[in-house]
């Protein structure tokens, strides 16, 4: 209960800051009656990819969009290979008796993130400066991904005084735990699933006055959705109601940022559950969760520092590899709800140079299981009833190496990187966790990525 008053609070600081701003008004009555043109800039880039991967991994968009790789995948125990081996079996070069199937490297060229764009200002309104943008790439849905896809469609206010500006901005834009403050990675991933990473529509707030900014969120699923009982879908969110919020202060200079923030988001589930065989019910209850972060940066001259850690809750709709489960109490088995899983997740990118310039991404991601020693509960099909993003519920911990070094001017851009990203699976546990014994495996791939880029 504390943190949701906690969030209402700050919810009540914004409405005041609001009432308490007044627009500016313009210096000559003439020129701001006097009607003002929309100005238009259209820009965008051609970019491909050239990718070869050391084995097969969770991707989308065509496979330019990495996560992570497959758990291993083996036709055969180790057990019935020495039987068949002992039975007189004897494979040759061009056969191999037992393999992992998902230990196949894999590569691929495409376009499909090109992207083109138009910036947008018109005139005053309510005081306030208008703006807009809307943009759009070749990475949607679809049976061969090359689908024209919405990426960011919004309008924006600017209220600018002396000391204190402050803005609104409705429709499509980055989530405020993604922002444009993200790693100067080459993949297109831009390195989630370490970072969260999504465009949403939503209704944003920003005030700023000297070094100190606020900023706070209303935010829809769309094309980033949720995981559930009937997949990854964004009806989840749209039955909670209630939009998922974000609430962030911070400190901002000209070569400093840093904010702490929190996201709250509230699902609604209808779930076909059952206290036996004979007796069918509909489970109808909310899942929340909170997941507060800290993101800093710092970049001074041709260097850059930046990096963020969260304490992830049902981050799924993200792009993390986060969810929630249905929940059994520890002190009454009949008593069922659903509750998010925690993961603590963090990333530091430091970079440097200009026309050469040179990165390194370093990820980490701890599994955490549930809370308060709930347990997971049973589905209708009798498995685990655990909903995580991609449907993979066996991770103990990720990690990531991303170095890379590229060429840049202003209209042309290569770059090569090798991204090493590994994954400890293991046998997942009643309470959401991934136990440390004999079964706890590492899988790792390696990824190298050719960057080329024309900009307009």
């Amino acid at each position: 209960m504390k943190k949701y008053l906690f969030f209402a609070a700050m919810v009540m600081s914004v409405c005041w800051s609001l009432s308490a701003q007044q627009p500016a008004k313009p210096k000559d009555k003439a020129a701001a009656d006097k009607p003002q043109k929309v100005q238009i800039k259209p820009y965008g880039f051609v970019r491909n990819y050239l990718v070869l991967d050391s084995r097969k991994t969770v991707a989308v968009c065509g496979g330019d969009y990495v996560m992570i790789p497959y758990d291993e995948d083996w036709n055969i125990t180790e057990a019935e290979e020495a039987a068949i081996l002992a039975s007189g079996a004897t494979p040759d070069d061009k056969y191999t008796l037992r393999f992992d199937r998902n230990a196949t490297p894999q590569t691929h060229f495409q376009a499909l993130s090109s992207r083109f764009g138009l910036q947008l200002w018109g005139p005053q309104l309510m005081g306030a400066n208008s703006s807009g943008k809307i943009e759009a790439d070749f990475a949607g849905f679809g049976t061969t991904n090359t689908v024209l896809r919405l990426r960011l469609a919004y309008m924006q206010l600017d209220w600018h005084g002396e000391q204190t500006s402050h803005s609104l901005l409705a429709g499509q834009d980055w989530h405020p735990l993604s922002g444009n403050i993200m790693p100067e990675v080459l993949g297109m991933a831009a390195g989630a699933p370490f970072r969260p990473h999504s465009r949403t529509p939503q209704l944003r707030y920003e005030l700023s006055h000297g070094l100190l900014r606020f900023m706070a969120a209303a935010l829809y699923q769309f094309q980033y959705t949720s995981p559930g009982p009937d997949g990854e879908s964004a009806k989840y969110a749209k039955q909670g109601l209630i939009p998922e919020l974000f609430l962030g202060i911070g400190l901002r200079n000209e070569k400093f940022y840093a904010q702490l923030g929190a996201d709250w988001t509230s699902l609604m589930l209808y779930d076909e559950v059952g206290l036996s065989p004979t007796v069918p019910m509909q489970l109808k209850t909310r899942c929340n969760s909170l997941s507060p972060t800290l993101y800093f940066q710092y970049t001074p001259g041709l260097f850059s520092l930046k990096m963020r850690t969260t304490l992830a809750e049902n981050l799924g709709h993200l792009n993390m590899l986060s969810g929630y489960a249905m929940a059994v109490s520890p002190d009454d088995p009949t008593s069922i709800d659903y509750r998010p899983l925690r993961a603590s997740v963090s990333y530091l990118d430091l970079a440097y140079g200009k026309r050469w310039r040179t990165n390194l991404l370093l990820g980490y991601h701890k599994n955490l299981g549930l809370t308060d020693g709930h347990s997971i509960g049973v589905s209708t099909s009798g498995g685990p009833a655990i909903y995580m993003k991609k449907g993979i519920n066996n991770i103990n911990s990720i990690y990531r190496i991303a170095p890379s070094i590229s060429y840049n001017t202003q209209a042309f851009n290569i770059g090569l990187e090798y991204e090493w990203t590994a994954v400890t699976y293991g046998d997942l546990q009643p309470d959401g966790t991934v136990a440390d014994n004999a079964n706890l495996h590492q899988v790792a791939n390696s990824r190298i990525c050719l960057l080329m880029k024309y900009n307009f």
